[in-house]
């Protein structure tokens, strides 16, 4: 799965956002760093978004 992130460069390094999925942020002093880190936001995020669907009727 390919999701679509915005990066954010500041004083303080870079923040990544992903549109696609409201809410999920992350950052790192540098850009790959921040890259690293908002993989695992978004392994994070979807894992939420399973756990929640759990016992639901779920279609794709």
């Amino acid at each position: 799965m390919k999701d679509r992130i915005v990066l954010h460069k500041s004083d303080e390094g870079f923040a990544v956002s992903v549109p696609g999925l409201p809410g999920c942020w992350s950052q790192g002093a540098t850009e790959q760093e921040a890259m690293d880190n908002v993989r695992d936001a978004i392994r994070e995020y979807l894992a939420v978004v399973d756990l929640e669907a759990k016992g639901q009727d779920v279609r794709t």
